[in-house]
């Protein structure tokens, strides 16, 4: 990938990552990208999946084609093939033509009928718990020349700077959800000790007992006690208001 091609899909995948709302959606519009990408270096149509891993198991999680989310499946279901073996060894994987490369014969079979004719796999690094690759599938022979394998490699590193990026966000985001959702159940516990002390004259100390021994009793969460109290004397939800 020349420094021109790279710095404009650099900017694009900046672009796309400020244009989503969450990893998930981030993966689905990647996976377009990198088709469009592709097809556009290669001169012919090419399909891409994402395949995630996680805890050593794989799984499809997005594709720019409906076509491509199932031919990606097709490799997770048997559990092996080029894409797999990218994730495993770190490195790209091509399957040239689906008729003479004798490594994965059952795969092969099921994508040539479906009317593919060879794949790469291209990894990405995402973090110590997790990796993803890029599928790219042709419906011909010959298209996954070396020039575009490098084109590949040049913008899968693209490709996983933005996609840790997304992950970093993504993990940001429920860790500040969490945050507030933890302090919307401490509002909650904090009122409902409020009413026990008004209604027994005891101390703050001496409420939380109160609500916690019930909550051990009924085997609820101390969170939904509180909230019991409090839906007795308002019929509305008790919410946490935070200065903008």
């Amino acid at each position: 990938m020349t420094n021109n091609a790279g710095d404009e899909a650099a900017l694009q995948l900046q672009d796309l990552l400020m244009g989503t709302q969450n990893v998930e959606d981030f993966l689905g519009r990647l996976a377009e990208f990198s088709a469009a990408t592709l097809s556009k270096a290669a001169g012919a149509e090419i399909e891409c999946g994402v395949t995630l891993q996680r805890r050593k198991k794989t799984m499809t999680v997005a594709g720019s084609s409906p076509r491509a989310v199932i031919l990606d499946r097709i490799e997770q279901s048997l559990g092996d093939g080029p894409c797999i073996a990218a994730l495993r060894t770190k490195s790209v994987v091509l399957l040239a033509d689906v008729d003479t490369d004798p490594r994965w014969p059952e795969y092969q079979r099921q994508l040539a009928a479906h009317g593919c004719r060879s794949t790469l796999g291209v990894p990405l690094e995402i973090g110590e718990d997790a990796a993803a690759a890029l599928n790219f599938f042709g419906s011909d022979t010959g298209i996954f020349t070396e020039a575009i394998i490098t084109e590949a490699s040049g913008f899968a590193d693209l490709a996983g700077r933005s996609l840790r990026l997304a992950v970093r966000i993504g993990t940001a985001q429920s860790r500040a959800e969490d945050l507030q959702a933890a302090m919307e159940h401490r509002t909650s516990i904090d009122l409902a000790c409020g009413v026990i002390m008004a209604q027994n004259r005891c101390s703050q100390d001496e409420a939380m007992g109160i609500l916690t021994r019930v909550s051990s009793n009924r085997n609820q969460k101390l969170r939904d006690v509180a909230a019991e109290v409090l839906r007795t004397l308002t019929s509305g939800e008790v919410h946490t208001h935070f200065d903008a």
